[in-house]
């Protein structure tokens, strides 16, 4: 089945007591029991709901996987993923990610004697130089939130069969699609469903998708023992935003790569990370496990002065300064304060994130005038 297709009809099947095209909202906290333990397959709504079972099979199906489970939010989704770990494992993780992943590693987590080891993913090498018995899980972003950085999904996943560790890969930044982990030997794929698989700004969501039933057992287990699941009408909203993924992916990817070339060829604009240059570190490998290149753009200005920066951010009209990523509305946002300050200063510029870095979220507005919106804020 071919993408567009498959997006909107994943999950889909008419409800057979009205015909509804649309799964419908199942509101409803528990169901009726026939007898003790006779039931039609749902007994409480923590762990089961026909809405968000549907949602869960479309996860499955986009991802080209077998199982998908759905999660309150992209952070509640990491939490399931490392709770299957125990204290003294290890797990080895990209230096350049979400300052919401790096926060839950690093201030929850380590405290229960789970280590994390922080390198730097595009180099395989440094996976092998640090793998060890007591490694039970490797955590990539490809592309990384903020810097676009890339790694081989595939050759990471070389490693970890032969380490028998899992391989979880963080997919938000590249939705399914432009690419899809799993093909490429991951054993399970994150998404913060708020951004592309929602895509409209209105819902806070995560999924977790794999294909090892035992894998998909244990986290269906986390996911109905602690709770951090979302409502109805949080799936649905997510289902119908599924339907659309794939035209407005077309239209963020053309954009981003309208406005990433302006930014480059902008005498103002020191650097311009975004994995779609020809000349940029990644390039090969984004082209040859990507479909495309996305929306997600960060730069840096000549000018790196905070008061600078801060004007530039303050200026535009059409890109709102905000949070998050990946809706139909395009987004500016300062990493080093918002989306990553939890990371340490000193921590974020060793690992190449600046103070002066911006990041934008190319939405699907026409692209020349977004380019004269940004035209006008950078001067």
């Amino acid at each position: 089945m071919k993408l567009a297709t498959k997006m909107i009809h994943a999950g889909m099947e008419p409800d057979p007591s009205t015909g509804s095209v649309m799964i419908p909202i199942y509101q409803t906290s528990t169901y009726v029991q026939e007898a003790p333990g006779k039931n039609k397959g749902y007994e409480y709504a923590r762990s089961q709901n026909p809405t968000r079972f549907a949602l869960e099979e479309a996860f499955a199906i986009i991802e080209n996987g077998k199982y998908g489970l759905a999660f309150s939010s992209g952070v509640a989704a990491t939490d399931a993923v490392i709770k299957l770990l125990s204290p003294g494992d290890e797990v080895i993780a990209a230096n350049d990610m979400y300052g919401g992943t790096y926060r839950l590693f690093t201030k929850v987590f380590e405290k229960f004697g789970v280590v994390f080891k922080c390198v730097d993913t595009t180099n395989v090498e440094n996976i092998v130089n640090v793998i060890s018995a007591k490694t039970k899980l490797v955590w990539l972003e490809t592309p990384t939130n903020p810097l676009m950085n890339i790694t081989d999904i595939a050759a990471v996943a070389a490693i970890t069969k032969v380490h028998g560790c899992l391989l979880c890969v963080d997919n938000t930044f590249a939705s399914p699609y432009l690419q899809n982990p799993l093909d490429l030997g991951a054993d399970i794929v994150m998404h913060s469903a708020t951004k592309y698989l929602g895509g409209h700004s209105d819902v806070i969501q995560g999924c977790l998708v794999m294909n090892d039933t035992a894998l998909r057992d244990q986290l269906y287990f986390i996911q109905k023992s602690c709770g951090a699941v979302p409502g109805p009408q949080d799936c649905f909203l997510v289902l119908r935003g599924i339907k659309t993924l794939h035209v407005r992916m077309q239209r963020h990817c053309e954009n981003g790569i309208k406005i990433a070339h302006w930014l480059r060829n902008n005498p103002k604009v020191a650097k311009v990370y975004w994995p779609g240059f020809e000349d940029s570190k990644g390039y090969a490998i984004a082209k040859q496990q990507m479909r495309g290149f996305g929306g997600m753009i960060s730069f840096e200005l000549k000018d790196d002065s905070i008061a600078e920066v801060n004007r530039v951010l303050s200026s535009t009209h059409l890109f709102s300064l905000a949070e998050s990523l990946g809706g139909v509305e395009s987004l500016i946002n300062h990493p080093a304060t918002m989306t990553h300050a939890s990371i340490p200063r000193e921590e974020r510029i060793k690992n190449g994130l600046s103070d002066g870095l911006i990041r934008l979220s190319v939405g699907i507005e026409d692209a020349d005038d977004l380019i004269e919106d940004l035209n006008k804020a950078i001067g």
